[in-house]
Formats: C-alpha cells, structure tokens, sequence
C-alpha cells in the first residue's frame, strides 16, 4: 500500500510539474514562440498607420484653414480709378498671425495690414476676430484713429487677456489721393515720391491690447500720381541670411532700396520685385525667416483715361 501510495505521489507531482511547464510557455503551445513578437510588430504598424493618417488629416486641415485665411484676406489685387493695390501674405506655417485687408467704403478705400504677436493656430485664430472688429468698425467712422480706439476698447471688453497686435490702418480718398492713416506699432510704412524722396508714416499710438488706456492720433498726406505706398510688417525688415547666424537683418535701409529701383510700372510689379529682393537676402531655406510677412503696394498712375475697377 505504500508502495500503491508512493506511486500516486510520484504520478501527482510529476502532473503538477508537466502543468507548471505548459503554463510557462508562449499560448500556442510550444511551437509559437515567435507568434507575440509578430503580433507585437503588427499592432506597432497599426498604430503608426493610425499616426499617419491623423497626422495627413492634420496637415490637410491647416492647409485649408491657410486657404480661408487668403480668401478673408481677399482681394491680392485691385484697382479703382487712378489706384493700384497689390498685396500678399507669405506664413512662416500654414496659419499667419499676419493679415491684410481691403474694403470699398463709398468713394473711399479702407486698408489695413497688422501683425498679431505669435504665430500658427493661436495667432490665426485670433486674426479672425480682430478682422472682424476692424470692417465693423471702418464702416462706422471715416478717421482711422476712431476706428483704431473702437478696436482697442473692444478687444479689452473680452472676457480673457487680448492678443497684442500692431496694426496701419488707412482710408484713402481715390479721387483726390488724401490718405488718412494712424499706425499702432506697426513698422513706419514708406511713401515713394514720384522723385525718389521718401516720407515715412509713424501718427498714430502703442500696440493694439498693450495698455489698458491708449490714445490714437491719426496722420495725413496726399499720394500724388507716380507715387506709391509701401505697406509691412516686421517680418520683412527682420529677416536675416539663412547662411549666416546672427546676420545682419534686412533692415528699412535694404527695403528703401528695394523700393527704388523696383519696376513701378504697377503695383504688383513693384510687390513683387520688392519680394524679389527680400527672397535674394534671405535666400531659399526657410532658416532665414523666422516670422510671418506681409507687404501692401499701393500705386497712384500717372495722369490719363482712368482704367476703372478691378478685382482679383
């Protein structure tokens, strides 16, 4: 009986040792040691297939959302009488936190062109709003400096901080050329003489969003024809050779330059030989641009039949 009892001890603890060594094997018997590392390999693939479409999803989203923004940013080029307008917006990514607008207010034409601090999704978001408050508001006042501090009170009116940003705005006269201008913190916008001296376009007051308590002064002079009016924001001056860290910026003394020996046969030829220029400093890489830019031509043509209105 022992021996009987023995027998069934030794059968019992050779059962539970032979089940302890099929529960340390890979599930799938001993033959699949390889089949969780391929599992492993397929779910990782999965996952980064799921990545990628999110990640193509993304990149389509913003390259639409850049697409609104050059529609709101609408028309690039105009004409109305003796007046050219030519302008462009060239984001560091796909949303800018530049912008520039053109609006027909009765035999006046209303302009802006602003910079909202930052860049991508925030800043255009931004943008939006604040375009929105600047055609409100145009449309209720002539003088741009009114126009500026109904923008600015409202912005202090939201419920969380308001975004800092500079914005030129102008009304000009397209019958008798007066320009009426206030500029808050934008860079000085250049008037091109027909002779090749320059005026530079600082009235107005502080950044928009900056201070609580802001006034606004408004400027004015006449574009008389052969003249044009160079409108941009930091991007421009500030951008600097890709080659070279720490270079030198393009500065307002390149863009002066630029300016005169551009071709002035139109507004869009001036832009974009200006363009041209600031392309040639910086050169092709992106490393040379680290901001969103932004430039506004606006040319009176020389004496003669009036070409009438255009839009594009």
């Amino acid at each position: 009986m022992h021996r009987i009892r023995g027998d069934h001890s030794t059968t019992d603890e050779q059962s539970r040792s032979a089940g302890w060594a099929l529960m340390s094997q890979p599930s799938g018997g001993p033959n699949a040691s390889g089949a969780r590392p391929v599992k492993d390999q397929r779910a990782l693939e999965e996952q980064l297939a799921a990545v990628e479409r999110e990640r193509d999803e993304l990149h389509e989203a913003l390259f639409q959302a850049a697409q609104v923004q050059r529609k709101l940013c609408a028309p690039r080029q105009m004409r109305r009488g003796r007046f050219e307008i030519a302008s462009e917006i060239f984001p560091v990514r796909y949303i800018s936190g530049d912008f520039y607008d053109v609006q027909e207010l009765g035999e006046t034409i209303s302009l802006a062109v602003g910079d909202i601090a930052g860049k991508g999704l925030a800043a255009g978001l931004w943008f939006a709003h604040l375009m929105g408050l600047i055609r409100i508001h145009a449309a209720e006042s002539p003088v741009p400096a009114a126009t500026m501090a109904a923008i600015h009170r409202d912005l202090y009116r939201l419920p969380s901080a308001p975004p800092i940003a500079s914005l030129f705005l102008g009304r000009l006269d397209s019958r008798r050329g007066e320009l009426i201008y206030c500029n808050a913190g934008q860079p000085p916008a250049l008037l091109l003489r027909r002779d090749g001296s320059v005026e530079w376009l600082r009235e107005g007051g502080p950044l928009l969003g900056a201070f609580p308590q802001a006034s606004f002064r408004s400027g004015r002079v006449v574009v008389e024809p052969g003249d044009t009016l160079i409108v941009y924001t930091d991007g421009i001056v500030e951008c600097r050779p890709a080659s070279r860290d720490g270079g030198e910026e393009f500065g307002v003394r390149r863009l002066l330059a630029a300016a005169r020996s551009a071709d002035r046969s139109s507004a869009g030829s001036t832009l974009f030989s200006v363009l041209g220029a600031v392309q040639d400093f910086a050169g092709s890489h992106p490393a040379g641009r680290d901001d969103d830019f932004t430039l506004m031509v606006v040319r009176r043509l020389e004496e003669g039949p009036a070409p009438g209105r255009h839009r594009s």
